[in-house]
């Protein structure tokens, strides 16, 4: 069985910037363990695998070691496979995930992505955080991700966390933010625990970050960078409880995945 594959480098706005992702359009699904097994093979921070189902598509995302509920960045890899190379006509995408329905929507050299607003609440600043972050957070907050806010761009650029510890946080992932320089707000993320040491873009995370932010700076509209050694670029809208993130995309490869037959 030949199974179609795509990498895309997603928030991307140059050449091997943003979060490559793994893009597999199915007839029909294979097995959680084989779907986990391509995942693990491609060793990208997630692979999305989707299926076309009457007028949306049904999509799963898996990370080299478990799935995850929500991905933003495969999402937005998924949307420009199917929307340059695989005939998608319309302007507006549906997808139907475990995190509920999704959409993405063309716009000028960009797409779109309509995702839920996470709400967050408190979380003591407590010492195992700070060991794993190796400093002192202004405050932190979680909601499946631990968000802890630094003071400056600079911290979070520079921080190196303690994996192992993060990876202990009761937590899906932690996502550290600042205020930007040449940008509304500045983000890293980290989930040893799912596989993924530091993620290099990640639009799951804006689904909280835009709301703080958006009522911390009083404005609906922002634009992000995720401070990432690849970097990558984010513009978000808050809409109620639905923020909007888009960006760019670039190909990177295009192939087939060969499966024996004996593991259909």
């Amino acid at each position: 069985m030949r199974v179609p594959y795509f990498v895309v480098d997603a928030f991307a706005s140059a050449p091997f910037t943003g979060n490559p992702a793994g893009v597999c359009p199915l007839v029909t699904w294979l097995s959680d363990p084989l779907l986990q097994a391509i995942a693990a093979e491609n060793r990208h921070s997630e692979t999305a695998f989707l299926v076309k189902g009457g007028d949306h598509y049904a999509l799963r995302w898996f990370t080299p070691a478990v799935e995850v509920n929500l991905c933003g960045h495969a999402t937005l890899a998924a949307a420009h496979v199917l929307f340059t190379h695989l005939g998608e006509p319309g302007p507006r995408l549906e997808f139907r995930s475990h995190s509920g329905p999704l959409f993405a929507e063309r716009q000028a050299g960009r797409i779109a992505l309509d995702f839920p607003a996470l709400p967050l609440r408190p979380r003591p600043v407590d010492a195992a955080l700070v060991a794993a972050l190796g400093c002192m957070p202004e405050l932190a907050m979680r909601e499946d991700d631990i968000l802890a806010v630094l003071p400056d761009a600079e911290s979070v650029r520079r921080l190196r966390p303690d994996l192992a510890a993060v990876a202990a946080l009761d937590c899906r992932g932690l996502i550290v933010t600042a205020p930007g320089r040449d940008c509304d707000f500045v983000s890293r993320f980290f989930a040893p625990a799912a596989g993924v040491d530091e993620d290099p873009v990640t639009g799951s995370a804006h689904c909280l970050l835009a709301p703080y932010w958006a009522e911390r700076l009083g404005k609906r509209e922002l634009h992000a960078r995720q401070l990432s050694p690849r970097g990558g670029e984010l513009f978000c809208r808050l809409l109620g409880e639905r923020v909007e993130i888009a960006g760019q995309c670039r190909d990177y490869l295009r192939g087939e995945i060969a499966l024996p037959d004996a593991l259909i």
